[in-house]
Formats: C-alpha cells, sequence, structure tokens
C-alpha cells in the first residue's frame, strides 16, 4: 500500500483513510485529534498509529469535521520587528480573543507577491475562517485574487483586491496635517523623508506633501527614501543637515524621525530652533525623546480590532458588498516644532 493513500493512487491520506486503518469511525479521528477528553487510550493510540503509518497532515479543517468551523482568524503580517505591526497584533489578537476565535499568524519575509501568496496558503490549510491581510499590496496576482475570494479577508495598510474589505488610516491626511503644521509655523517650504517606495502607506503620505505643498504655491524638495529604520532616518540627517535652507522636515515614521534628529544634533543643528521636524505613528517613545517628537498619531490597536470587528461582520454575512473604511489621523503637537526663525 502507499504509505500516502490507502488506494494506491498516489494522493494525500485523508481522514477517511486514517479511520479506516484505524478500525474507527472519521468522527473518532475527529475528536481524537482534537484531543477530545472521551477518547480511550487504546483507540487514541490506534488513531495515532495509523497517522503515522499513513503520513497523515493533519489540520485545522480535519479538527474541526464535525462542527465545520475552525473559530480561528488567520493574518498575514510582514517579518519586522517595527511598533507598529505590533501594535496592530495586539488589537487583533485582543478583538478575537474577545470574538471567541484564536489566531494564526503567517509571516512573509519579503512583499513579493509569490512570499504573500505562500502565507495566504497557508492560512487557508489550516483552515481559518478568515484572513486580515496586514501587508501592502502594490501588486495583485491572479492567485491572491482567487485565495481572498475563497474566504473572507480584511485589509488593512489600504491594500485591497477585489474581494477584500479595507481598514486603513488615511495616509495622505497625515501628510496634510504635518506639513500644513509646518507651514502655519511660517516655514518656506517643507523637506520630507519617505518611507520605502513599496508601501503604499508610503506613497500616500508622499502624494499628499506635495499636495499640500503644491497647493500652497511653495516649492517642492526632492524627498529622500529611508526604509523605515533610525538608520535610514540618520542616514537622510546626514544630508539634509548639509542644506543651510532646511527649516522644516516631515518624517514618515518617528523611528525614521529620531534617526534625522540624531544627525541634525552631531551637527550642531539644533530642533526645533534650526530644523522643526514631524514624524508619523507616535509610538511610545515620541513623547520622551529629546526634545519630545510632534507626530501625526495612527491608532494601530483600534485598527486591528476594527478589521477583526469588520472581519465578523462579513463572516456572519458572506453576501456583504466589502466596503472601505478610513481612519482619520490626528496631529500631537510636541517639542519639534516651533515657528521659523527669521534671518
Amino acid at each position: 500500500m502507499d504509505k500516502r493513500s490507502g488506494d494506491g493512487g498516489g494522493r494525500p491520506p485523508g481522514m477517511a483513510d486514517v479511520a479506516r486503518v484505524a478500525g474507527v469511525s472519521p468522527q473518532t479521528v475527529s475528536r481524537t485529534l482534537a484531543g477530545h477528553p472521551n477518547v480511550l487510550e487504546e483507540t487514541r493510540a490506534k488513531v495515532l498509529a495509523a497517522v503515522e503509518q499513513l503520513g497523515y497532515r493533519k489540520n485545522n479543517a480535519a479538527r474541526v469535521l464535525s462542527s465545520g468551523r475552525s473559530r480561528t482568524i488567520g493574518v498575514v503580517t510582514l517579518q519586522t520587528g517595527f511598533f507598529s505591526r505590533a501594535a496592530v497584533m495586539y488589537g487583533i489578537e485582543s478583538a478575537a480573543r474577545e470574538a471567541g476565535y484564536s489566531v494564526s499568524n503567517a509571516t512573509t519575509a519579503s512583499l513579493d507577491t509569490s512570499a504573500i501568496e505562500d502565507a495566504l496558503s497557508r492560512l487557508v490549510e489550516q483552515g481559518v475562517e478568515g484572513v486580515v491581510l496586514a501587508v501592502p499590496l502594490i501588486h495583485v496576482s491572479r492567485r491572491i485574487e482567487q485565495l481572498t475570494r475563497s474566504m473572507p479577508t480584511v485589509a488593512i495598510d489600504g491594500s485591497r483586491t477585489s474581494a477584500t474589505e479595507v481598514v486603513a488610516v488615511d495616509q495622505a491626511q497625515a501628510a496634510r496635517l504635518a506639513t500644513r503644521h509646518l507651514l502655519e509655523l511660517g516655514h518656506e517650504t517643507v523637506w520630507h523623508v519617505a518611507g520605502p517606495g513599496q508601501w503604499l502607506d508610503a506613497a500616500s503620505r508622499v502624494q499628499g506633501w506635495r499636495d499640500t505643498l503644491e497647493e500652497a504655491g511653495r516649492a517642492v524638495p526632492p524627498e529622500l527614501e529611508g526604509d523605515w529604520t533610525p538608520a535610514s532616518g540618520y542616514r537622510s540627517g546626514l544630508i539634509l543637515r548639509q542644506i543651510p535652507d532646511v527649516t522644516a522636515v516631515f518624517v514618515a515614521s518617528d523611528e525614521m524621525a529620531f534617526g534625522v534628529i540624531r544627525a541634525l544634533h552631531e551637527a550642531g543643528r539644533r530642533v526645533p530652533d534650526d530644523i522643526s521636524v514631524v514624524g508619523v505613528d507616535d509610538i511610545a517613545l515620541a513623547e520622551y525623546c529629546s526634545p519630545s517628537l510632534t507626530t501625526v498619531a495612527q491608532p494601530f490597536p483600534e485598527i486591528g480590532a476594527m478589521a477583526v470587528s469588520h472581519l465578523m461582520r462579513h463572516l456572519a454575512d458572506r453576501d456583504a458588498v466589502p466596503e472601505p473604511t478610513s481612519v482619520e489621523p490626528a496631529l500631537i503637537v510636541r517639542a519639534s516644532t516651533a515657528p521659523v526663525r527669521r534671518g
């Protein structure tokens, strides 16, 4: 007999194959794999021996055969140590737990469509009931369309497919708030340290910054690009500190802003006396850096919780038409910005 199948046809073994080899019903196999306490040890041993013999790969879909519900939602995230990702996951896990669901996280090392396809496929194999897609989608493949159409999916970071509901912060508005604040302080123009171009959030902030300057009739300096890390902000700060006319900088994340401020301080360019700096995110450290950072706050835990709420609604009504939900950011003014010094 083919170890992978009970019929020698080469197909992966199923629960029925395990039940036949163990001499029990498929329901008993399901209860055994789910760890049900009312399964005799002798029966449990037979089932596990059959699983080993056949090479059966148990998954959530099999484990919940009798109920048809896994009570699990999946999350696709990028492998990163950024505060924003951790805060969003906290909101997702808290809201899922309150709704009686557990969370299965599939991480991806890159934003390539093939990597995202693999992460979504892993969650489908686990039998999750729905997915929160917490990665930016610049390009959507046919496979991603198929996978998100096969189960309820809510996306954050502004990503979407034809079958995906979106919960996202208005990133263009975040940029407008930061840029207008600096212009209202009397700065002639605002320089920008952007995030990586493959992120939708970064692209939206660049557009909001550019539009605000153009609407005000101000010159639009060339943007500098970072990768969300303090080190990339520091490298941008090394450039900005060499430009005498720079008096205001909008930085696309707080962590990059810390790097910019460090580079300016090392060159004797004082913040905010010489250069005002605004970040985005309002992470916990923003209030306690020196000077405390003016920033545009994003409610990351609330975004995660809102995504779960939308997913629960989608699970309850599969025919609901996905509608995007935009969350408004808020400007938090602290000590890193000040009116421009004349002369």
